[in-house]
């Protein structure tokens, strides 16, 4: 099933960093910035949680949070927050189910070899659940202030 813009975004509840649950429900009446990137610690993932992080502040006065989300562990994830000195929430899906349910988890090639992995894309929902823009296959730089903008117009 591949999501549109206007769908209700999936819900999900998912172990997070510092181990504290994070539920997509808990969020409603603010917006919700959910990314997905494949792996901590890689060059593009970490500026792109970097990014996001820089401008978590911008995103908070717009009423939006950011929960990044891979299939890392949380023992994964809180290092590389501490590493990197982040300040947005990740939640680690290992099981991959969300990935399925929001359609990121694909077949990607490499050097001619296929293989299931995660697809790095955005969804940005409103504070009603519903979601109303979508990035697949994202390119790192200036995705972060390209997402601000479409938070600032929720």
């Amino acid at each position: 099933m591949t999501l549109k813009i206007n769908d209700p975004a999936p819900l999900f509840t998912l172990p997070g960093d510092g181990n504290q649950d994070i539920a997509l429900k808990d969020y409603r009446g603010r917006n919700v910035v959910l990314y997905f990137y494949p792996k901590d610690s890689t060059p593009g993932c970490t500026t792109e949680a970097k990014d996001f992080s820089a401008l978590k502040d911008s995103f908070s006065a717009a009423n939006t949070v950011i929960i990044g989300l891979s299939k890392d562990s949380i023992k994964r994830h809180d290092a590389f927050i501490e590493k990197q000195g982040l300040t947005i929430r990740l939640a680690s899906d290992e099981q991959g189910d969300v990935l399925e349910s929001y359609g990121v988890w694909v077949l990607k090639k490499l050097y001619g070899r296929e293989y299931m992995g995660i697809e790095r894309a955005t969804f940005l929902i409103n504070s009603q659940g519903i979601i109303k823009e979508i990035w697949h296959k994202v390119k790192v730089k200036g995705h972060a202030e390209a997402v601000l903008t479409a938070a600032k117009a929720l």
